[in-house]
């Protein structure tokens, strides 16, 4: 299975040079892309946004909402991208279009498979950690379980802070911290809070962090933080069935 997880942040120009680079290393040959652009409202103006930011440089890019068969277009494509948005939109439109079972296959066949954001989050065994309003309600939670355990896209630690006319005055809201904890008040599946351009490379039984340090959320024990370049193996031997319906 090889899966390039992000993220997202990818706006400066820094991090897009990150992301491309990133993404031809694990494309390889592979030059062509299958697009999903379900988590956002406006398809063709997600379309001509990625390409436009620089994102797919050098890759001829199709929209699957171009398509007038989403499940052969799966099967035939030679990878596929999962953009950002509303993670509840993008599933309910994947089980709307029956392509659940369509992606999961293709990926075990060794598809390559690029997931930004809410991407990223269908990748995992649910949507439970996502940042997102429940705009709709897909028929379950329950997602494309590509790795067994979750993430939380745009992870930060600590207080938000926001800029006023005044300076920067604390908001008080609860801390992602004490989000993800709740989360494991419920459930027991580990969950890995990605810092912004943060990058998860999957290579068969192998999985490194890349572009951003990441923090490790397991149920009843301390916190644990990765730095770039980690080797993450052993979040594969995670227990997926562990999470809550």
């Amino acid at each position: 299975m090889r899966l390039l997880l992000g993220s997202g942040g990818f706006r400066t120009p820094e991090r897009i040079e990150f992301f491309n680079r990133s993404l031809r290393g694990f494309l390889g040959s592979i030059d062509r892309l299958l697009f999903v652009p379900y988590a956002l409202h406006d398809h063709d103006g997600y379309l001509i946004a990625i390409r436009e930011r620089g994102l797919v440089n050098g890759l001829r890019v199709e929209s699957i909402h171009h398509e007038t068969d989403a499940c052969q277009a799966v099967r035939r494509a030679a990878a596929l991208l999962i953009g950002g948005g509303n993670t509840f939109r993008l599933l309910a439109q994947l089980d709307r279009f029956h392509l659940m079972d369509a992606i999961r296959e293709r990926v075990e066949q060794g598809m390559p498979y690029v997931g930004v954001s809410a991407g990223t989050n269908v990748a995992c065994p649910t949507i439970q950690t996502t940042n997102d309003m429940p705009i709709t309600y897909p028929a379950s939670p329950r997602a494309l379980n590509l790795v067994p355990f979750q993430i939380n896209p745009h992870y930060f630690s600590g207080q938000i802070h926001v800029q006023t006319y005044s300076g920067l005055e604390q908001h008080f809201g609860e801390t992602r911290d004490e989000r993800l904890c709740e989360f494991h008040e419920m459930n027991d599946v580990p969950v890995l809070g990605l810092w912004e351009a943060g990058i998860l490379l999957r290579e068969g039984a192998g999985l490194t962090l890349a572009g951003a340090r990441a923090r490790l959320f397991r149920k009843n024990q301390p916190r644990e933080d990765f730095d770039a370049g980690a080797s993450l193996d052993f979040l594969l031997d995670s227990k997926s069935e562990q999470c809550g319906q």
